[in-house]
């Protein structure tokens, strides 16, 4: 298979994940894309097939989208779209499935054009965690993924399968949360921004187990560095959690910038951190009700009530020992930017700064985003 022209133009580190990712369509693996922390990789990988995270953390392809999309939309939806539709993204370019879930309305909305130049399958994702009925739908949309990966990949998912997947899967989130706890030292023996790539690399693995040797050898540097007193961050950094809308699309503008004029990014509450990794998948339990109790429980501000992200917050402020708290919002993201009056409660609570900040992916309001960083660590 060849390489489409227009991915000449990504960074030498992205263009290796996308060889991989094509090494491993040539040796004959399907390839599922995903978009969300609800998608359960583990059914995906029984069925032997390579979970893996599609381009929606750019404003590269954003005004190719808007030919389709409202310009007030998301813009990790209109990135997400704007991959598809312009051959940029290699992992949707060799994706042999789109597995969506239906988060948000602009999201569900966009899945419906997606589907019609790509392989997609929705899932059903409600909006009530307490809820036995809730539950048992979530457990049905599980057995649905399934079903249609069977059907379309021409395979057979045992529950055995699935059973090692997860428990691959548990201990790489294990092994992440190990390496997250050593944030909690202070100093911390790794900068925000590089524990934010660490994370996202995870999005982008072809052979898990392969990657969780790497992440074991990362925990012994690490713990190296943290005992000889090496640490690459000041004692005097003010420590900052960010929550709200996935960062990665902001990484640069926000995480980069507040460890540059001062702060250190010890904690990442929002999608692309430690939310989704909090819970493992009971191991002892039917596979299916498993998968859906972990899956469900994820707090996003998606969820109608929204308890569990203000009682993570309130553990994670004090956990990780939090001077100030950056909520960041992505434009016209409602169900974050509604929550963050909540968030401000929780931080006002515990005692540590509050900043809201609405941004997007365009890098026109860097300096002003700069300067509103400034200004709260100077404030701390």
């Amino acid at each position: 298979m060849e390489m489409p022209k227009e991915f000449e133009s990504f960074a030498e580190a992205r263009k290796n994940n996308f060889l991989n990712v094509k090494a491993a369509k040539d040796a004959g693996k399907k390839v599922v894309g995903t978009y969300c922390t609800y998608t359960p990789w583990e059914i995906i990988d029984a069925a032997g097939a390579m979970p893996i995270s599609v381009c929606s953390v750019s404003d590269e392809t954003v005004e190719d989208a808007e030919k389709h999309l409202p310009k007030n939309l998301c813009p990790l939806i209109k990135a997400s779209y704007g991959f598809a539709i312009t051959d940029k993204c290699p992992f949707i370019y060799f994706a042999d499935m789109i597995v969506g879930e239906t988060t948000c309305d602009g999201k569900k909305k966009m899945y419906e054009l997606l589907g019609e130049i790509k392989n997609v399958h929705v899932m059903q994702l409600p909006h009530r965690q307490n809820d036995p009925v809730a539950l048992s739908l979530w457990k049905g949309e599980m057995i649905k993924l399934k079903e249609k990966l069977e059907k379309d990949f021409g395979v057979v998912i045992t529950e055995e399968a699935i059973k090692k997947s997860i428990k691959v899967k548990n201990e790489q989130r294990n092994l992440l949360k190990e390496i997250y706890s050593l944030s909690k030292l202070d100093p911390p023996p790794i900068s925000g921004y590089e524990m934010h790539k660490i994370f996202d690399a995870t999005n982008f693995v072809v052979d898990v187990e392969a990657k969780n040797n790497e992440l074991r050898e990362m925990i012994s540097g690490l713990q190296e560095v943290a005992a000889t007193g090496n640490s690459p961050v000041s004692k005097d950094s003010k420590r900052i959690l960010i929550t709200g809308c996935p960062s990665g699309g902001v990484a640069e503008k926000v995480v980069k910038t507040v460890e540059e004029v001062g702060g250190v990014v010890v904690c990442f509450e929002n999608c692309s951190g430690i939310k989704e990794k909090c819970v493992n998948v009971d191991e002892t339990k039917d596979v299916y009700d498993a998968l859906a109790e972990k899956y469900l429980s994820i707090p996003c501000s998606v969820m109608s009530p929204n308890t569990g992200r203000m009682e993570l917050l309130d553990e994670l402020i004090e956990e990780y020992k939090v001077d100030g708290v950056i909520d960041i919002t992505l434009q016209a993201c409602h169900t974050y930017a509604v929550e963050s009056f909540s968030v401000k409660k929780v931080c006002n609570e515990n005692k540590v700064g509050f900043m809201n900040l609405e941004t997007n992916y365009s890098s026109s309001d860097v300096g002003q985003v700069r300067t509103r960083l400034e200004a709260f660590i100077e404030m701390l």
